[in-house]
């Protein structure tokens, strides 16, 4: 379409970049003021050119444009832009995540003008970022948040740093909105302890206040209950107890936020004691700023679980109608002092009266135990994944031990089995052994009785060598003989021993016993004879 091609054309009048340079410059400053006012006039019709356009076609027909647009190298071009960024991110949809380093490189801008453009509506634009589309709000979450908070924190610095208060306090005010985009533990690393910093160590009161309401904010956003108290404590020791006044001061003022955005059961658990003791500060201005908390202080109260803070209070009260010498704030009490009486302390057997009073209060404290009851769930969560972890990585261990362990023990199966083998082979040659020389025994002594020999066992054959069998041989004959008996008897008793190992050693002193008797009985037969 002609219009389009021609409106791509008016964004880049007077531009001709080279490397990143504008090599030629238009002589006229006339002219070039003109050509700058047209690309602005282009930069505040962007959002109705993306109307024109349409959301699918973005990308393809003015994505360039409005790159060009948002790296502009005058100032007002890139402001105007800012102003528009909202609404583009509106018109976009789901489509938004095309323009997400746009909004990183307007934030990071040299020009403090430009940054204090998007501020205005900075709050609206994060939500859509982070949220454009129905199913696209993770995606877009995971692509936009690690170069948005660091974007954010430059941002800020650069802010700081100059002498543009007022644009501080802007965007300390907008950090409120970061608890429904990044995470508590970003916010808590990366933008809590900069808020006390600037609690601490800024001078300007406005900047001071808007850094410790942010800072509630993010307490009242926190999951984590250790983050949360670590929190609590740093504001009563470093704020309600510092040895500045003005940080005493700025302590009470955040207990203002903090009753505003807490539930009043929290605020007299953690902070109603801590300013209760202002009202003995040296100095008269914290006291009178003390005493003008006072009726907010008894309207956290409930009765009769609060008795002994309402004791407290009315013992401060005293302490100060006595004992005050400042006149100011002398005054100040007596003040206050009608105020409580006429005010009336909520009680939870009267709850019913003060339902619509008390209503807010009880959404706040439902929310602070549901925060509770989803850290204390997440606690769960993640224990039961740390225990199937452990339990995986367990099985895994053991599957890993079991296949190393067959791998190596396969090894050993072989020349263990080779070794029984030579062994069975040994046990085998010297049974074969045994029986030849039993055999030879047997006939060297008769060979009538041979077959008698062969039919009967080892150990009969081996007693068999002393019984009356033997009596008809010649003398000489037999004392050879029976030499050869006894050898091949010894040999085959140290044969079997050695075949039997360590666990026969009963069988084999048995076995001695018997040989010794049956070599007896042949030497006593051989006497009868001779």
């Amino acid at each position: 379409m002609w219009f389009l091609e021609f409106y791509k054309k008016l964004c880049r009048i007077g531009l001709h970049q080279e490397n990143g340079h504008n090599d030629n410059q238009i002589e006229n400053m006339e002219l070039e003021k003109k050509y700058s006012t047209v690309r602005k006039n282009c930069a505040y019709n962007f959002p109705a050119m993306v109307v024109f356009v349409g959301a699918k076609n973005f990308h393809i027909d003015l994505y360039a444009t409005f790159f060009c647009l948002c790296h502009d190298p005058d100032v007002p071009v890139r402001y105007t832009i800012a102003l528009g960024f909202c609404e583009v991110c509106k018109l976009l949809g789901s489509n938004v995540y095309l323009i997400h380093k746009e909004l990183v490189a307007l934030l990071q801008d040299d020009s403090l003008e430009v940054v204090d453009a998007l501020l205005d509506h900075l709050t609206e634009t994060l939500e859509l970022m982070t949220s454009g589309g129905d199913n696209s709000g993770l995606d877009n979450k995971l692509m936009i948040v690690p170069d948005l908070v660091p974007a954010l924190t430059s941002a800020e610095q650069r802010v700081a740093n100059s002498l543009k208060w007022r644009s501080h306090e802007k965007l300390l005010q907008k950090f409120s909105c970061l608890p429904h985009i990044i995470s508590s533990d970003q916010i808590y690393y990366r933008f809590l302890h900069r808020m006390f910093t600037i609690i601490l160590t800024n001078n300007v009161l406005p900047v001071q206040k808007a850094a410790s309401r942010t800072l509630c904010i993010f307490l009242r956003y926190n999951r984590k209950q250790e983050q949360r108290h670590e929190i609590i404590q740093k504001l009563v020791e470093q704020l309600g107890q510092g040895k500045s006044y003005w940080n005493r001061q700025r302590f009470l003022d955040t207990c203002e936020y903090i009753m505003e955005f807490f539930s009043k059961s929290f605020f007299c658990k953690y902070f109603y004691l801590s300013v209760l003791e202002l009202t003995g500060d040296p100095v008269a201005n914290v006291r009178m700023k003390v005493c003008n908390m006072l009726p907010k202080l008894k309207s956290t109260l409930k009765l009769p679980a609060d008795k002994h803070l309402l004791q407290q209070l009315e013992l401060c009260v005293r302490k100060l109608l006595c004992q005050e010498k400042d006149k100011d704030v002398l005054a100040v009490v007596k003040r206050t002092v009608l105020e409580l009486d006429r005010m009336e302390i909520s009680m939870d057997a009267y709850q019913k009266r003060f339902f619509e009073k008390d209503l807010l209060d009880q959404e706040k404290e439902r929310e602070e135990h549901l925060l509770l009851e989803m850290e204390q769930i997440e606690k769960e969560k993640q224990q039961s994944e740390a225990r199937s972890s452990n339990e995986k990585s367990y099985e895994r261990k053991r599957r890993d031990s079991k296949t190393g362990s067959a791998l190596p023990k396969s090894l050993p199966t072989v020349i263990s089995g080779s070794s029984s083998g030579t062994q069975t082979v040994s046990r085998e040659s010297k049974k074969s052994k045994l029986i030849r020389s039993q055999s030879f025994s047997s006939q060297a002594i008769h060979p009538k009785h041979g077959s008698l020999e062969k039919g009967t066992n080892k150990s009969n054959s081996v007693i068999g060598v002393g019984k009356n069998v033997l009596l008809p041989f010649v003398e000489d004959s037999l004392k050879i003989r029976t030499g050869s008996a006894s050898a091949s008897m010894s040999f085959s008793s140290a044969t079997t021993m050695s075949s039997r190992g360590p666990g026969n050693t009963g069988d084999q002193k048995t076995n001695n016993s018997k040989e010794v008797q049956s070599r007896k009985l042949s030497l006593k037969n051989r006497k009868q004879k001779s």
